[in-house]
């Protein structure tokens, strides 16, 4: 039996026991401030659980944005997370690294094998959370949906421990106003740049154009964007839809006409056709 919980009820753990992998020792500081948080090396997850009469047993991992620089943790994290909750889905924000030389082997890499470690830890407690482990999936905004969107196309990649060998594929994703490509036309170029670097080959810009890696076996997905954002193309979320649609990926998308880069802050109803889509998964 699960156990029991309380809406709200909140926990900060690290996401991995012992060492953190693909990390060196660097003099970045972890800092924050308004909401956000910058120069993360240690990544963790701050639990939200709803009502134990009210859980209806999905999770959402969810990644805030910030331009692969900073987290919008508050605002897109926790805010979002007491949203589900209070809707009765678990709700898991991710502290994840910022990429960054200083403190990464492979900069590139970082923020996926937090992700990928999330679902492993997220699928590994399902019962005492009382999720179910087939009910997991993840939600990223802007370059956060870029890491949604990453680990729902590479979620094959093998680099963390794994022994145990758990389903590291998320059952859904959702992105909202999220970087997809990486492609010169279509990308937010300082996610990119915080990312991949000054002058990534034409293979790894591809790579991580998640567009381009999208298959059959790509979960589900709930996309929605604003049709004037003007730091993020709507095109991003057009053309994921495309290759989602034409691998035969079932996917819902809500593009608004107007609200810009970051609309959840001035159309806080934006949530409701997004939990209406949950529910019916």
């Amino acid at each position: 039996m699960a156990a029991s919980f309380t809406m709200g009820a909140q926990t900060k753990i690290p996401l991995y026991k012992d060492s953190i992998p693909n990390a060196k020792p660097s003099q970045l500081c972890e800092d924050f401030k308004n909401g956000m948080y910058s120069g993360v090396t240690v990544p963790a997850m701050e639990i939200f659980l709803p009502e134990h009469e009210h859980a209806n047993g999905a999770a959402v991992i969810i990644f805030p944005g910030g331009g692969y620089s900073v987290l919008v943790y508050d605002g897109e994290g926790v805010q979002t997370a007491k949203a589900l909750a209070k809707a009765g889905i678990a709700a898991f924000v991710i502290k994840y690294r910022l990429p960054h030389d200083e403190s990464m082997v492979d900069k590139k890499n970082g923020p996926l094998q937090d992700a990928l470690q999330a679902i492993k830890v997220v699928r590994e407690n399902a019962v005492k959370w009382g999720v179910n482990s087939n009910k997991i999936g993840v939600m990223g905004f802007s370059a956060g949906g870029h890491l949604a969107s990453t680990v729902a196309t590479h979620y094959n990649t093998p680099i963390i421990d794994n022994s145990n060998e758990v389903s590291l594929r998320p059952d859904f994703q959702v992105v909202v106003y999220p970087v997809i490509s990486m492609q010169d036309s279509l990308t937010h170029l300082d996610s990119r740049r915080q990312l991949l670097g000054d002058n990534p080959t034409n293979e790894v810009v591809n790579l991580f154009s998640n567009e381009l890696q999208v298959n059959k076996n790509t979960p589900p997905a709930y996309i929605t964007h604003a049709a004037d954002d003007t730091l993020v193309d709507v095109d991003n979320s057009i053309f994921y839809f495309e290759h989602l649609r034409k691998n035969g990926v079932p996917v819902e998308m809500h593009i608004y006409p107007k609200g810009g880069h970051g609309f959840i802050f001035k159309h806080p109803d934006w949530i409701e056709p997004l939990l209406n889509w949950l529910n019916n998964l």
